[in-house]
Parts: structure tokens; C-alpha cells; sequence
């Protein structure tokens, strides 16, 4: 079996992504020019499911402002994983950074169906590339 890397991850993520896995309230400013808006907690979620470490959740500030939150993860040795902070434009900015635990996936109220259809999609590309990261992913997301 060939070793998954983190550029056939984001490959995967990336590729993903479409207004069905954003965040439903927010769906109607998706667009492909900017796939990874309102794509973040899915994808931390995800990435957490294939890699591990901690979920990071920081606040988006616009003119001093909290409007919404941002997450991404952090892996080992304090390496920080952001795959969706290309989403935002200047005037919103990222502040902070707090460690959050995971709760499990059946207690979710909200996002449980976009997580898990992108997940659902990231799995069967690297499946495609792997041919055994479904089982896995299928133990950590339980």
C-alpha cells in the first residue's frame, strides 16, 4: 500500500467541496471561484478523521467585530493544517486560536450531513488512490 500524503489529502478535500458541504445557512455566498468558503468545520472535521490531532477554533473578526468562527486543525509538534483560510478577504481577520474537543459525530445538531457527505467523497477519492482508507476513516468518525 502507498503511503497517503498530505497533498493527496488536499487534493481530495479540495475537490470535494461544493455548496452541499458548506455551512447551510451560508450556502447562497458559495461559489467555485471561492470553493473553500464556509467550508471549514466540515474540513477540520475530515482532516481530523485521516490525520488526528487537535481541532483549532479561532474567531473571524471584520472592523473589530466578531462575525463568525474559523476552524483548522493542528497535528503534531504544533504543525498548523488550514485549508480553507484562503476563503476570507481582507477585511476579515483570523484571530486566536483555542483548542476544542471533539465531540462524537452522533451528538452533532448541525453540519453532521455536509461532514459526512464530504467526508464520504474524500474517502472514496483517496480510496480510489489507496484502496483501504475507508475502513479507517469509518473507526476514527464513529
Amino acid at each position: 500500500m502507498t503511503p497517503l500524503l498530505l497533498a493527496d489529502i488536499e487534493r481530495a478535500v479540495r475537490s470535494s467541496w461544493s455548496a452541499e458541504t458548506c455551512t447551510p445557512e451560508f450556502r447562497s455566498r458559495w461559489t467555485e471561484e471561492n470553493p473553500a468558503r464556509d467550508q471549514c468545520g466540515v474540513t477540520a472535521m475530515v482532516l481530523n478523521d485521516l490525520m488526528g490531532g487537535e481541532l483549532i477554533r479561532g474567531e473571524v473578526h471584520v472592523n473589530g467585530e466578531r462575525v463568525d468562527y474559523h476552524w483548522w486543525n493542528r497535528l503534531g509538534m504544533g504543525i498548523e493544517i488550514d485549508l480553507t483560510r484562503e476563503q476570507f478577504g481582507p477585511e476579515e481577520i483570523v484571530t486566536g486560536g483555542t483548542v476544542i474537543p471533539r465531540p462524537p459525530v452522533t451528538e452533532w445538531r448541525r453540519l453532521r450531513e455536509e461532514y459526512e457527505l464530504l467526508r464520504d467523497r474524500v474517502v472514496e477519492q483517496l480510496d480510489r488512490q489507496q484502496g483501504t482508507v475507508s475502513a479507517a476513516v469509518s473507526r476514527q468518525s464513529a
